[in-house]
């Protein structure tokens, strides 16, 4: 009979063997699922940077290079991969080496703490996304879609949405085309998510065969949040007349134009120098019954900011506000700058005023247009003191703005508050070079004076 001291060391040999064993199979990549027939597949570039280019006829989604294999010392689950010692949490937040990694986060396949975290999933893949390593970043996904979440619609989007982010639009299609072999239903939902990564791609043609084959090939119909990705990316691309042509199409099919629809639109045919189509639009909005939100007055008010009517800008924001839609930065920002460019610094400095008494707090862009204007009225101690509530938020006004705060200062015989903006520029996280804090110096040296 064996003796009590033996049967404990056969035990801990027996659990350890069993570590390594679920560690090195969890640690294989899984076969991938073959890809759906050629007759029946399209497919984006697999690079984002090339040319945008008409699809073949037989064209098929772009096959993966083979993944390149991970070396044997470092697929051993012991110490390095640390499996017992530590959470996989904490082990994938410390670990640096792209392999190791990739091996820890495969070895926790399963386990819903990690992959259920959006933000430890998304970090995983950015990093080797940084690295340069797809091969790895294929196998983590590609092992995640054959595992039980992979039959939930919501989990193969962020598959989906994370090889976007990643610059494989070619895997991301070909994620959303393979998603019944999974026993996961496709709707609208994951066709938006694939067509906002195709969009990232910038290749028209693809998007547009994608769009088009949707009801034939997928049987999903699109939704308002379908129509406005595309137009939004037909938009970027300059193509002004088709992105219209689509809202045109949006309201054969029945389904009614919203305000980003509108508000995208109006932003690209104001951005081209079309006012009067913009405009057309903003009144087409209104006389729909499709109430402008916040975006679309801050379009509006930035196209008439850019044609220098800064008092027609501050009368569309009291209506923004009778509305029951409050000003936001971005909205006193264009405001202050408008008069500011046409001279009116008081009424700008009222605004500015008014802006903190409203609730609204200003930020950086406030900070430094209200500094750079004032330091060319020659208001150098007020622009001092919102310089030094900028800087004492971490805003920091660019180089140029400070040398000519400075140097104002300097003028006016104010050397100390010079040296007060100078020791609160050396105390900036991060540093600036020696080159800027030389001129800074310079700017603020007792020869400034005048």
């Amino acid at each position: 009979m064996l003796s009590l001291r033996v049967v404990r060391r056969l035990c801990a040999v027996a659990d350890t063997a069993a570590v390594a064993a679920i560690a090195a199979g969890l640690s294989q990549p899984k076969s991938k699922s073959p890809l759906v027939s050629s007759t029946d597949s399209i497919g984006p570039p697999s690079s984002p940077d090339d040319p945008p280019h008409p699809a073949p006829a037989d064209s098929i989604l772009p096959t993966s290079q083979p993944p390149q294999p991970v070396s044997e010392s470092k697929q051993d689950p012991g110490s390095d991969l640390g499996l017992v010692s530590e959470p996989a949490l904490t082990r994938l937040k410390k670990q640096r080496d792209p392999e190791k990694l990739f091996l820890i986060f495969q070895s926790n396949a399963q386990n819903r703490l990690v992959v259920e975290n959006r933000f430890a999933f998304e970090d995983t893949v950015a990093r080797l996304a940084g690295a340069r390593r797809s091969d790895l970043i294929e196998q983590l996904l590609e092992q995640q879609k054959a595992l039980p979440q992979g039959r939930r619609e919501g989990f193969v989007m962020r598959i989906i949405t994370l090889y976007g982010k990643a610059g494989m639009p070619g895997h991301a299609l070909r994620t959303f085309d393979e998603m019944p072999l999974y026993g996961c239903p496709r709707t609208v939902k994951s066709f938006n998510a694939t067509l906002r990564v195709l969009c990232k791609s910038r290749c028209l043609d693809w998007i547009q065969t994608f769009v088009e084959h949707a009801p034939a090939k997928y049987g999903i119909l699109l939704d308002e949040i379908s129509y406005n990705i595309f137009i939004k990316v037909l938009c970027e691309a300059g193509s002004l007349e088709s992105a219209y042509l689509v809202m045109v199409e949006m309201e054969k099919v029945k389904i009614k134009p919203d305000v980003v629809t509108y508000t995208t639109l109006m932003a690209a045919f104001y951005k081209h120098g079309r006012r009067e189509i913009g405009a057309g639009l903003w009144n087409l909005m209104v006389l729909r019954g499709c109430p402008p939100n916040l975006a679309a007055f801050n379009v509006r008010i930035q196209h008439l900011i850019n044609r220098n009517k800064a008092w027609q800008a501050k009368n569309l924001m009291k209506k923004m506000a009778g509305s029951g839609i409050n000003p936001d930065e971005l909205t006193f920002n264009l405001i202050i700058k408008g008069f500011c460019r046409m001279g009116e610094i008081e009424t700008a400095k009222r605004i500015f005023l008014a802006m903190r008494d409203s609730g609204c707090q200003p930020n950086s862009k406030i900070y430094q247009t209200m500094v750079h204007y004032l330091c060319k009225a020659r208001e150098f101690e007020l622009a001092c003191r919102l310089c030094r509530d900028s800087m004492e938020k971490s805003w920091f006004p660019s180089i140029p703005t400070m040398q000519n705060l400075l140097e104002g200062l300097m003028s006016i015989s104010k050397a100390q508050s010079a040296e007060e903006i100078i020791s609160l520029v050396r105390a900036r996280v991060p540093p600036y070079s020696a080159r800027e804090m030389e001129s800074l110096r310079s700017a603020a040296s007792p020869t400034r004076r005048r």
